[in-house]
């Protein structure tokens, strides 16, 4: 019997980050993650239940190398959101607290809504709702 391979998505990301204890409370307090692993001061793992996304703190000098420019190979990451109204009220809260707005609610003509911040490392995040993945996960869920 032949195997089909079926890729389940982009479910994992690392980054290198300046202080781990800071981005780990960043990414929980605004993407709603919970810590699942932590080998060591230095490396944190944290999950939605679905995405995982892994910290590594680097030191200072060496982080420098990789410090988000516009000349950095990552451009951003994302969150997805399950509606506009999700994506505002993510915006007001992050925007209340001080955090970095790299652009804010956008409706595009694809029919998505999102806005842009910055984490402590200044890495972009888009904050997005997407209709073409609430749609395809709304025909998943029936078959």
């Amino acid at each position: 019997m032949e195997h089909t391979r079926k890729t389940r998505g982009l479910r994992h990301l690392a980054l290198r980050v300046r202080n781990v204890q800071v981005s780990q409370a960043f990414y929980e307090r605004h993407f709603d993650m919970k810590l699942v692993w932590q080998p060591d001061p230095d490396n944190v793992y944290l999950s939605t239940g679905v995405d995982n996304l892994a910290l590594h703190q680097v030191p200072a000098e060496e982080f420098e190398k990789f410090a988000p420019s516009p000349h950095h190979p990552l451009d951003h990451l994302g969150f997805l959101m399950d509606s506009p109204e999700s994506v505002n009220l993510l915006f007001q809260e992050v925007s209340a607290q001080g955090v970095t707005i790299v652009h804010p609610p956008k409706q595009h003509r694809d029919g998505s809504f999102s806005f842009y911040l910055a984490d402590p490392d200044s890495n972009t995040i888009q904050v997005l709702f997407e209709p073409s993945v609430q749609l395809y996960e709304e025909v998943r869920s029936e078959k």
